[in-house]
């Protein structure tokens, strides 16, 4: 359904260490960079989240989180530990969640901007 998605960011090299980090744990990469921008994703030139430099950040309103899709459960303890080394904050550990499903795994943190994102595997 959708084609991408981006953040805008007050520092952009900050920015881009946390989402280095995390996404790196997740099997995404940088698929290109600019002076106020980067892309991830998993081909080159070809981005399914991006961030961008802009001025002051407002993050939306409780409610709204973004989930990166994780290849295993292994790979959301290794995203959530990495948000918490790179600057971003715990809104909860890696595990199940059986009120999403029996085989719903992972973890959940606020960016460095205070985006709320997350990693999930919905399989055994």
């Amino acid at each position: 359904m959708l084609h991408h998605l981006s953040f805008a960011v007050a520092d952009l090299a900050r920015a881009a260490a946390f989402y280095d980090a995390v996404l790196a744990a997740l099997g995404y990469r940088r698929v290109w960079t600019s002076d106020t921008a980067v892309g991830y994703g998993i081909e080159d030139d070809n981005d399914l989240f991006a961030i961008k430099q802009r001025g002051p950040v407002s993050p939306p309103a409780s409610g709204f989180h973004l989930a990166f899709a994780a290849p295993s459960r292994e790979a959301v303890d290794r995203f959530h530990e990495a948000a918490l080394v790179h600057g971003g904050r715990d809104q909860g550990a890696p595990g199940l969640r059986p009120h999403y499903g029996p085989d719903y795994y992972a973890a959940f943190a606020l960016d460095p901007d205070g985006y709320w994102i997350e990693a999930v595997i919905n399989s055994a």
